[in-house]
């Protein structure tokens, strides 16, 4: 495993002797600051892109914990995609719980009972990381949905309260016209109705999807999260990192 200052790609951290999960490969993963037993922050990308995209992340990120940018299973226009949709921003079902139960196979094996574990996705990811922990609201310590949708009338419970003391960050592109603004609306609207003790965790970003800029607002709920959401960062910086934020 790599140190706190490098990044490496390896596949599952058990080996790759991981079982196959519903005809899907082990995981590749980019790991960063590989630390056993602490927190563990895990870079989901967004559609057609890769973990080598977004583990640049973890650079602007707080140090301390382990960031682990995993790799969608199914393969998809040079990239790679975590559900198959019908339309933007809207997984199919059957293929969300697929790919989710995939996720989660690795996720028990490199974060065992105890070790909090942060979602941070982007786009696709975003859906991705909603389905999760809409799913099993008390298996994270938070989430962060970046430039995306919670995945709604996908399977997973959407239910009012459903996330009711999970810290959450929503960050949204005052510009983003890739994903549907009714979705967009749809998620600032569940995440503003969330009861406290996390009321308040919204962030607005300006700037476009593919070229985020420092937050303008933050009010987040999670001393964690309102650390990695306020940490200022030069937005040319930013732009420069040229991830490839693709669908």
């Amino acid at each position: 495993m790599v140190g706190s200052s490098h990044c490496g790609t390896h596949r599952s951290r058990s080996g790759e002797q991981s079982a196959v999960t519903n005809g899907f490969s082990p995981p590749v993963v980019a790991w960063h600051g590989e630390r056993a037993g602490e927190t563990l922050v895990v870079l989901l990308h967004g559609r057609g892109s890769n973990e080598s995209d977004i583990i640049g992340l973890a650079d602007q990120l707080p140090s301390g914990p382990t960031y682990a940018a995993v790799r969608a299973p199914i393969a998809e226009g040079g990239g790679f995609a975590w559900f198959a949709n019908r339309g933007i921003g809207r997984p199919l079902p059957d293929s969300l719980a697929e790919t989710m139960a995939w996720f989660r196979a690795w996720l028990d094996d490199v974060a065992p009972a105890g070790r909090p574990v942060l979602l941070v996705g982007f786009s696709g990811g975003a859906a991705f990381a909603g389905g999760l922990i809409l799913a099993d609201p008390s298996h994270y310590a938070g989430a962060a949905i970046l430039s995306g949708t919670l995945p709604f009338d996908a399977g997973v419970p959407t239910t009012p309260g459903r996330l009711a003391g999970v810290p959450m960050l929503v960050a949204q592109g005052d510009a983003d016209t890739v994903i549907p603004r009714e979705l967009l609306d749809r998620t600032w609207k569940y995440s503003l109705a969330i009861p406290a003790p996390s009321l308040t965790r919204v962030a607005i970003l300006v700037g476009t999807a593919s070229r985020p800029r420092r937050s303008t607002r933050c009010e987040c709920g999670s001393p964690r999260m309102r650390q990695a959401a306020t940490k200022q960062e030069n937005p040319n910086e930013l732009r420069n990192r040229r991830l490839r934020y693709a669908r």
